[in-house]
């Protein structure tokens, strides 16, 4: 069997294998996706901060201006920001991380010093093998 003759028989596999992937996915049915994940909370319904919000994005260059607008994102400020306003359910507390040496001194944090490796010999890849 010469060269050309091996071109054309992997092109016309190539090209049936194409055809074949193509029948076998237009076929497929189609899943429906949820609009929402089974593991996401929807949003609670009547927040009243959250209408308030959506009401000062609407106003556009005029929400800044808006006193009720300014109210509202002080209040959705505080609900994350203020002192004690965490949620229960908080993330585990990482450990710190080891440290190299930090004086007061220096006033800089100087990482480990580390031995360099032993150069590996040809001799000693042969000896291995």
């Amino acid at each position: 069997m010469d060269g050309k003759m091996l071109a054309r028989l992997g092109a016309v596999v190539f090209v049936a294998v194409a055809i074949t992937a193509t029948a076998i996915e237009m076929n497929r049915k189609e899943e429906v996706q949820e609009a929402w994940p089974a593991g996401r909370t929807t949003q609670a319904q009547g927040d009243p901060l959250h209408d308030e919000l959506i009401r000062c994005q609407t106003l556009g260059e005029a929400g800044p201006r808006d006193p009720a607008c300014l109210r509202a994102w002080a209040e959705n400020r505080n609900r994350f920001l203020a002192p004690g306003a965490r949620p229960v359910e908080r993330l585990p507390d990482v450990p710190p991380a080891p440290r190299g040496d930090l004086t007061p001194q220096s006033g800089h944090y100087d990482p480990p010093i580390l031995a360099p490796a032993a150069p590996i010999a040809p001799s000693q890849l042969d000896e291995a093998r």
